[in-house]
Parts: C-alpha cells; sequence; structure tokens
C-alpha cells in the first residue's frame, strides 16, 4: 500500500460501521493533541511512533497496535517516517458533525 505524506487514503467507510484510513506521518511530525468520536485503533505499519496519552509516554515499532477510547485526548510523533492504518468504530461516532442530532 502506497500513501503519500499529508494525503490520507480513505481505505473503506461503512455508516454505522466503522472508517479506515491509510497515512504517511514524515519522520519528525506529529498529529498534535487531539480526539475523535469514535473508538480509534492505529495499526503501525511500518516506522517508530511516540504516543503520548494524559500523563503516559510509549514508543510503539511496527508491527504495533494501540487503542483509544471515544474523546481521549491524545498525540502521536513520528520518531522515524510512519505508515499508520486507523481504524475509527462505529462510524460516525455519537457527536461527530456529521451524525445528526436526535431529539
Amino acid at each position: 500500500m502506497r500513501v503519500a505524506a499529508h494525503q490520507p487514503q480513505i481505505l473503506r467507510s461503512d455508516n454505522d460501521a466503522n472508517r479506515v484510513i491509510a497515512l504517511l506521518l514524515p519522520q519528525g511530525e506529529c498529529l498534535q493533541e487531539h480526539q475523535v468520536h469514535e473508538h480509534a485503533l492505529v495499526f503501525v505499519t511500518r516506522g517508530q511512533l511516540l504516543v503520548s496519552a494524559g500523563a503516559s509516554e510509549r514508543t510503539l515499532s511496527a508491527p504495533s497496535l494501540i487503542h483509544f477510547n471515544p474523546a481521549e485526548r491524545h498525540e502521536v510523533r513520528a520518531i522515524s517516517e510512519c505508515q499508520l492504518v486507523l481504524c475509527l468504530a462505529p462510524w460516525p461516532g455519537a457527536g461527530h458533525p456529521s451524525h445528526p442530532a436526535t431529539a
């Protein structure tokens, strides 16, 4: 699978199920602290990734997997060029801007 830096590819998207995205994070770059509405599974398929969540910090080397709960704040930084596959489920999660509000 070839993915260019800064050009994530949606590999699969099924409403009420999941969304799978491939991305390439160049060495030294990070996805600053953020959160998503869904459970997030991050597969490191190539490279090394530094993951920060709350007060904990962890280094992952390919092949590795990490899970984040909905609304869990986290940051990831590429120690070396990293190829990641991200799975968000259920898609879209409750509260996601594309998810219609229910009364």
